[in-house]
């Protein structure tokens, strides 16, 4: 099974379209990225709505809810183009049926790469590595739904405030599951000051109590504190008819 580079730097990433195949003519209409370090997710993010020049089908509309009247004062994807690459370039981008995504984006580098006097943008591969955490999750979870949505479910992650898709929340919400999907946190101590590894280390330690230590001082409750813990107890028994102590029986 194909598993992420585990590389320093993640971007979590998803495009919202005009359609369903670029070589139509369909054009990318909203990009949302979220980034992370050491698996960690660090606040910052790249957004943008774009004015595709053109109509978007009927059915990509019920999808996202993205009209082309919202989209007339947006702007191109060349506006945003450079931004967009200084963002990506050098992380490992992580996108749920990558295919479909990096072929918008490479056909959206193309069509500006083809114009009069404009250097040549090249493709997603010649900035970012590509996880497709789709393939991996048909991969981990074979025969079983792997949609969004469906993952969501499987991971317990609230999504139900996703009426819509969208970029931004849906890379968002991407972020959440592939964590989980890939294992969650490489460590509870993870932290963003260097200091993760070693308070690891330090966590690791056996510690040796020296010999000639005292005894350890045992305190025993009261005849009082013993009555009051057995009412609690009793109280448990009656409210849910059964408890997992054995001083009180059912």
């Amino acid at each position: 099974m194909d598993k992420p580079t585990l590389a320093n730097r993640i971007v979590v990433l998803d495009t919202e379209t005009t359609g369903l195949n670029p070589q139509e003519g369909h054009r990318i209409i909203e990009i949302g990225c979220v980034e992370l370090v050491k698996r960690r997710l660090t606040g910052k993010r790249f957004h943008s709505y774009l004015n595709p020049d053109r109509a978007i089908d009927e059915g990509a509309v019920a999808v996202h809810g993205i009209t082309s009247a919202f989209l007339q004062d947006k702007p191109s994807f060349a506006d945003i183009v450079q931004d967009f690459l200084v963002f990506i370039e050098g992380a490992e981008l992580v996108i749920h049926n990558a295919p479909f995504d990096v072929g918008f984006i490479n056909h959206e580098l193309a069509l500006l790469s083809g114009q009069a006097g404009t250097v040549p943008l090249g493709k997603v591969s010649d900035y970012s590595t590509v996880f497709d955490s789709l393939a991996y999750a048909r991969k981990k979870h074979p025969g079983q739904r792997n949609s969004l949505d469906a993952l969501c479910k499987r991971y317990n992650i609230d999504n139900s405030h996703r009426e819509l898709h969208g970029a931004l929340l849906d890379a968002e919400i991407l972020a959440d599951v592939f964590l989980l999907m890939t294992g969650g946190q490489a460590s509870l101590l993870d932290t963003n000051d260097g200091e993760s590894q070693a308070a690891q280390q330090q966590t690791n330690q056996t510690v040796s109590l020296p010999t000639d230590r005292p005894p350890l001082k045992i305190i025993r409750c009261t005849e009082e504190e013993l009555a009051l813990h057995e009412q609690r107890l009793a109280a448990i028994v009656k409210e849910s008819g059964g408890c997992l102590w054995g001083m009180v029986k059912s």
